[in-house]
């Protein structure tokens, strides 16, 4: 095996499992293969007829058993996986678990966890029930789990497969992954990130996740299963590789990559699981949290901060004119909790300078006085040494020039004025 400072060697499992449960009162109406028929011309192949072969062969085994046969699933744990109060009370109601259980090699495609859950998810259509991922902790009613699977070119969304919880200590936010160990992989983890990044870092997580798999399984394309699969120890990530991740790879941007320090993390615990730490690259000077800043403002820079006039009556100034109409709507939206899932609000303001003033963006926190928003610097300013990424400012409303809504993929809603800087063109008026 050939190690070198350029490549990390990972260890690769001889096998893989995957289980779900369909959880129902009394018994199947239909037999496995029953149900998987029905799927026939609404699943893609090839996956429909791999879940038929592997229900014909020792790789899959489909069994029925009371309920009272296992130990209770964690209702905890489960909402905080997305269970809603329907899933749970169908799960205390029922008698019987449907359990499906496939094995099968490291690599791609993954045969274990694409036949389990189109057979699992056949059968809960046949009772009207639930699926449960138990390597997720996640229900999924059958829809959803019949359209996480591959389409006709063979194409998933990762976040159908690969979550990112994080939680706080006193360095900042802890990210994980918790999926990849599906595909074989060792999950990823970052600490010490910024408080105010909880949105964009989940996204930076997810798309080095799609990027570290394709390295994984280029790795096991051979006949045998090797034992390590040597992995780049400076991962690149790109906003292709997020968008693709979350399903839009129309929406990919063409921002820089970015680069991460790739590192293994043994458990110390047997019973504990080891991780791949994502860091900066080594050298870089300053704290962690600032390169996460960094990169998060480098992938997702639909937000870029400009010095430039907005002289009266030109396409600058109506869309200042634009943004600053829909400002209020903007917070009160904000502050009631109506912006879209997973999307994070931004304001651009003005800082002054010896040529004009510079307009930067700001991440926003809270905004409980209409006149005053607390937030977060998206970017270094030149005319202002304490107005760093990362670091807290504070925005009169009334400096506000421009607004925005940002999500995995980038704007989404408002930055009239970048579009503006980008473009040329006129702004176009919020509905």
């Amino acid at each position: 095996m050939l190690i070198t400072d350029d490549f990390l060697p990972v260890p690769v499992p001889e096998s893989l499992s995957a289980t779900y449960l369909v959880p129902m009162v009394g018994l199947p109406k239909v037999s496995a293969k029953t149900a998987v028929a029905a799927l026939t011309g609404r699943l893609a192949e090839p996956v429909h007829g791999l879940a038929r072969q592997m229900l014909d062969s020792p790789l899959m085994s489909v069994d029925t058993r009371p309920i009272t046969e296992f130990p209770e699933l964690p209702p905890d744990l489960l909402t905080a996986f997305g269970a809603t109060e329907e899933q749970l009370a169908r799960l205390a109601a029922a008698t019987h678990l449907v359990v499906v259980q496939a094995e099968y090699r490291p690599g791609w495609p993954p045969a274990h966890e694409w036949a389990a859950r189109a057979v699992a998810a056949a059968v809960a259509e046949s009772v009207d029930s639930d699926v449960v991922d138990v390597f997720g902790l996640q229900f999924l009613d059958p829809a959803t789990a019949l359209r996480s699977l591959p389409d006709e070119q063979g194409r998933i969304r990762l976040v159908d497969w690969v979550l990112v919880p994080y939680s706080s200590d006193t360095e900042g936010l802890w990210f994980t992954t918790k999926g990849l160990r599906r595909f074989g992989l060792l999950e990823l983890q970052t600490q010490g990130v910024p408080d105010h990044l909880t949105r964009a870092w989940g996204a930076v997580m997810t798309g080095a996740a799609r990027r570290l798999l394709r390295d994984w399984t280029d790795g096991l394309t051979g006949e045998e299963v090797p034992a390590f699969v040597q992995l780049p120890v400076l991962a690149t990530v790109t906003g292709h590789d997020i968008a693709v991740a979350y399903g839009n790879p129309e929406q990919h941007g063409a921002t820089a990559p970015v680069l991460l320090r790739l590192e293994l993390d043994p458990a110390t615990d047997p019973e504990a699981d080891s991780f791949l730490s994502l860091r900066p690259p080594a050298g870089h000077p300053g704290p962690d949290g600032r390169y996460y800043a960094a990169a998060c403002a480098t992938l997702f820079s639909g937000i870029q901060p400009d010095v430039r006039y907005a002289r009266s009556g030109d396409a600058m100034s109506r869309a200042v004119a634009t943004a600053r109409a829909a400002l209020d709507e903007a917070r009160a939206r904000f502050v009631a909790g109506r912006l879209p899932a997973e999307s994070q609000l931004v304001v651009k303001y003005g800082l002054p300078g010896d040529d004009g003033p510079e307009y930067v963006w700001a991440g926003v926190t809270s905004w409980e006085a209409p006149e005053r928003i607390v937030g977060v610097s998206a970017s270094d300013a030149n005319t202002d040494e304490s107005v760093r990424i990362g670091a807290p400012v504070v925005v009169e409303a009334t400096d506000v020039v421009d607004w925005a809504v940002l999500d995995a993929t980038g704007v989404i809603e408002g930055g009239w004025t970048q579009a503006v800087l980008d473009s040329g063109e006129p702004p176009t008026a919020p509905e």
